[in-house]
């Protein structure tokens, strides 16, 4: 039977999440809204849509938010050339690969960026599938990215983990009934992502490998 290691792609493989920030500042900024980065970083990792009512509020106009996510799509693209992988990120998969894990991809991005992402990690002979924000309807913290990242590999629940950066990863993972694994290399705290789900939590990638046989992936 199948058994699935599902992972995150921004904050998890690639180090991104900064780069989420900045652009996303950028394009609060050029609409007139002052935001803190911090509260930026703490929505990195949720859908455009939900990622601004979380910055903004429900009480935002909500005819500004296709215009927001535009400009932070035209921002972040700038660096779709050179997005950096994280330490170990595909000998990570390529291990896990080579272990018997199938591996898979759950994301909230799509298109030319999901590209630009899965070419940084370069590892695209160990990935079996990718659930992005294409298929479907809703995002983390959802389960619906973590069900349907199993469903195209058909994996159970039991016999999955998910390994994410930020709590919206680790609720969508518990959500799913899928054991989480927490990696701190998107900047969120150890204790906050333990509070939201995760059995473990390593530094980055590397980390990860280089502890996997005391690990939830053993």
């Amino acid at each position: 039977m199948t058994r699935a290691a599902v992972f995150d792609v921004d904050g998890t493989l690639v180090d991104t999440n900064h780069l989420h920030v900045v652009t996303w500042w950028e394009a609060f900024r050029q609409a007139g809204h002052r935001v803190p980065m911090h509260a930026v970083l703490r929505a990195v990792g949720l859908g455009s849509d939900d990622l601004i009512a979380r910055v903004l509020g429900d009480d935002r106009d909500k005819d500004e938010d296709a215009g927001l996510g535009a400009a932070h799509k035209a921002l972040y693209g700038q660096y779709f050339d050179r997005l950096p992988p994280l330490r170990d990120a595909g000998p990570l998969l390529r291990r896990l690969h080579g272990d018997g894990w199938t591996v898979v991809l759950a994301t909230s991005a799509s298109g030319p960026e999901l590209s630009a992402l899965r070419s940084a990690i370069d590892a695209d002979d160990v990935i079996a599938a990718t659930a992005g924000a294409d298929d479907v309807e809703e995002g983390k913290p959802a389960p619906e990215p973590v069900r349907r990242a199993l469903e195209l590999v058909g994996a159970p629940a039991e016999r999955a983990v998910f390994v994410g950066d930020t709590v919206w990863d680790m609720r969508a993972g518990r959500r799913a009934g899928v054991r989480c694994v927490g990696v701190l290399s998107g900047g969120i705290p150890r204790a906050d992502l333990l509070e939201a789900g995760a059995e473990a939590v390593y530094a980055d990638p590397a980390d990860l490998l280089a502890s996997l046989s005391t690990s939830p992936l053993a």
